[in-house]
């Protein structure tokens, strides 16, 4: 079992501030390992149906517990779970709650009241470093094959049919229930392109005779995937210069493992570490920001900027990822300083182990590794 101290320590902190913590992911995240971690915590599974008939009582349950911390996983099993957390946020103020589902929007379809000021969302991403140990070659490696869902990382061989079965789950539990599709193969053979050219640009007419649907069921499909955080759209970053291409987001699959399963690959080619590398950079910035202001940026003179985090007020943060940090080439960050002057820029690199600062080209640049990445950004 992997431990995840810094996930632990994010829910109490946000306690301090809201007595509701809701907790998603996708399947197999670790999210009900994280909650029996907590120390003192009582946990509910409402897949069971004890549990839920113990709690059709909202009032009487609470009142029960006395006050201390819960965790409630799965709650969007209940037929009401906002009355559940609106009665213990108003009346249990001893209370302190986790309530867990696969994704956020398994709850909010019985959701009859937003529970604004209550609770805070933290999404459980897959394993970070500081969840992995220190970043090393063999750490990382397993990393990129395996996958940051906790169960396939430590597995002690990688089987395709792990992945395989997951994703049979992923449909019959996720989509079936709450989106009720009726056609099984063309989706999955969509989730599975997606998966497979991870990190391209979409476009939705490029799937729809591969899949067999028309190019409006493809976007559909895409907002279905993105709901329930299989994949990950990262929109392009403008400010209404017409160099600037709008159109055609970056769409990455929520997980390596996955994306290498998806691309037939056993072992990661020395070629394509940059690649998964990349991939475990969004991972971070996605787990440390928890909010969607990571995008991407790229003109029709062909300059990019891997990755761009929005902030108030006009600044923008360029983000360029490198296996090296000698790799670094300042073409495209020039160019978008030209539109965009506002804002630092950062090279997170495999093989930077402290930050420090550089010039480049006339840029100066913040050189920082991964676990680093988020804090610096946040602090510049």
């Amino acid at each position: 079992m992997i431990r995840r101290s810094w996930w632990e320590d994010r829910i109490r902190s946000l306690w301090e501030r809201r007595p509701i913590v809701w907790l998603s992911g996708v399947r197999r995240v670790g999210k009900t390992v994280l909650c029996r971690s907590l120390e003192s915590i009582r946990y509910f599974d409402c897949e069971l149906p004890s549990v839920r008939r113990e709690m059709e009582n909202p009032e009487g349950f609470l009142k029960a517990l006395g006050g201390g911390i819960v965790a409630i996983d799965e709650i969007h099993r209940l037929e009401d779970p906002a009355s559940m957390l609106k009665i213990a946020a108003d009346h249990f103020p001893e209370l302190r709650i986790v309530a867990t589902g696969s994704s956020t929007l398994g709850a909010s379809a019985k959701f009859r009241d937003s529970l604004a000021g209550r609770k805070f969302e933290l999404q459980l991403t897959p394993l970070c470093e500081r969840d992995y140990g220190f970043p090393g070659h063999e750490n990382r490696t397993r990393r990129f094959l395996y996958g940051g869902l906790p169960g396939f990382f430590l597995a002690g061989e990688r089987d395709d049919r792990e992945y395989s079965e997951w994703m049979e789950a992923f449909w019959a539990r996720d989509i079936l229930e709450l989106f009720r599709l009726e056609r099984r193969s063309p989706f999955l053979k969509f989730a599975e392109l997606l998966l497979a050219q991870s990190g391209g640009r979409f476009n939705a007419s490029s799937f729809a005779s591969p899949c067999g649907v028309s190019r409006t069921t493809i976007t559909n499909y895409l907002a279905i995937l993105e709901a329930t955080q299989l994949v990950h759209v990262i929109r392009p970053y403008h400010g209404g210069n017409s160099r600037e291409i709008v159109a055609m987001p970056c769409v990455y699959g929520f997980d390596t493992g996955f994306v290498a399963w998806a691309q037939g690959l056993h072992e990661i080619p020395a070629k394509d570490r940059g690649f998964f590398w990349e991939h475990l950079v969004l991972n971070e910035l996605h787990a440390g920001l928890q909010d969607d202001s990571v995008m991407t940026w790229r003109d029709k003179e062909g300059h990019e900027v891997d990755f761009v985090r929005a902030v108030r007020g006009g600044r923008a943060d360029a983000i360029e990822v490198k296996w090296s940090v000698d790799a670094f080439e300042p073409s495209g960050i020039r160019a978008f300083r030209a539109l965009h002057p506002e804002g630092g820029n950062f090279v997170v690199a495999a093989d930077t182990e402290r930050p420090f600062d550089k010039e480049s080209g006339g840029l100066k640049l913040r050189c920082c590794p991964l676990r680093d990445l988020v804090g610096e950004l946040q602090g510049a």
